[in-house]
């Protein structure tokens, strides 16, 4: 299928429109929506917040009676079935658009092509797979959850340059400049929920929160916690929105920790640690698209081990911690090269004075 240089364009104003939801869309997906008559934009949205108008919706307001005839270029398939608000197909009929062209198709089971399907059966002429490589990757989790029933887990590590993490006395802060600290804010806020390990609370009591970055909203803020050795004091309590998976199952810690407003769910393994693998699905089923761990190199490698690490996200220091310092992971001891890690990057940038790779696993971990 053909595309021409107008589609392009305003295809991609639809997905930089979808962008302004980075922060706030969740659990829904991030969609924005351009309508064009005579190569000129009529009317034009996004989705703010679930609840709210969908970005079709927006658009189809801003032209009023301009959209009737309009090309209407949506960054993901209008929405087939009733939310908690209509149908976008609907309107969009209603409104009388003559095409929709949609970056990629919903891989909501609920319309997975049925929208684009019923406004070619009400006469509307209909395409997709224009940048859907880029709308793919605006809403990865939301696809994730949709197609495997967890969320996109995203590994966030800041290390020297000779991959240490911390020096041997635990001390970790800070290995990365202010920029780059700030930046790692911006991923918090895109976040559906934010993991850390009981390790790192001990080591650091930290509280999680997007600070650096203005949000309308505090990602779920995930503990990993086998013995349930969290105290009601650990600042992660303080600002409430918190979930703590162990394997121990303790109705009097877990009432004290109920108290703070945190949330203790059971999940053990045959090992009596937490079966993260159980805990990625139930943070699907709860409708987390996103989540961004920040811990150390033991729930790091166990997340790796359990297969549920989808990207990794690691800022390099520009200086040296040497071999007594600590790792990034723990992969055991490899004896052939064919068992190394193998990674596909995807993107590197300096910020500031440190160097951000976005790398995602190309093969099977070892030990999995």
């Amino acid at each position: 299928m053909a595309f021409s240089a107008d589609d392009f364009q305003f295809m991609a104003r639809a997905l930089r429109l979808a962008g302004h939801g980075l922060y706030t869309t969740t659990p829904n997906p991030r969609v924005g929506c351009v309508l064009v008559k005579d190569s000129r934009i009529v009317g034009e949205g996004w989705h703010e917040h679930a609840g709210g108008p969908h970005a079709e919706v927006v658009a189809l307001t801003a032209a009023a009676a301009g959209a009737r005839g309009a090309t209407a270029y949506v960054s993901l398939e209008p929405c087939s079935h009733q939310g908690r608000t209509p149908p976008c197909v609907d309107a969009l009929i209603a409104a009388g658009v003559s095409r929709v062209v949609a970056a990629m198709e919903d891989p909501n089971p609920k319309v997975a092509g049925g929208g684009l399907r019923k406004l070619h059966e009400a006469g509307i002429r209909t395409e997709s797979g224009i940048l859907e490589t880029e709308a793919r990757e605006l809403n990865i989790g939301f696809v994730s959850r949709m197609t495997r029933g967890r969320p996109w887990l995203r590994v966030k590590i800041a290390a020297s340059l000779d991959g240490r993490t911390a020096l041997r006395n635990k001390t970790s802060q800070w290995i990365t400049g202010a920029d780059a600290r700030r930046d790692g804010h911006h991923w918090r806020a895109r976040s559906c929920a934010v993991m850390t390990g009981i390790g790192t609370l001990a080591d650091d009591d930290p509280r999680l929160t997007v600070r650096d970055v203005e949000t309308p909203r505090q990602p779920l803020r995930i503990v990993v916690d086998s013995r349930l050795r969290i105290t009601p004091e650990a600042r992660i309590l303080d600002d409430g929105g918190v979930l703590v998976a162990t394997a121990l199952r303790d109705e009097d810690r877990s009432r004290a920790l109920a108290k703070k407003g945190a949330e203790v769910v059971v999940l053990p393994n045959a090992e009596h640690k937490v079966d993260l693998l159980e805990l990625a699905k139930n943070l699907g089923a709860r409708g987390i698209n996103e989540v961004l761990v920040e811990a150390g190199v033991n729930l790091n490698s166990a997340l790796l081990r359990a297969g549920v690490v989808d990207e990794l996200l690691i800022y390099l220091a520009p200086h040296m911690l040497g071999d007594a310092a600590r790792g990034m992971l723990d992969l055991g001891e490899l004896t052939e090269m064919n068992q190394r890690m193998l990674l596909n990057i995807q993107e590197t940038r300096m910020i500031g004075q440190d160097l951000r790779i976005l790398a995602r696993p190309a093969a099977q971990v070892p030990g999995v």
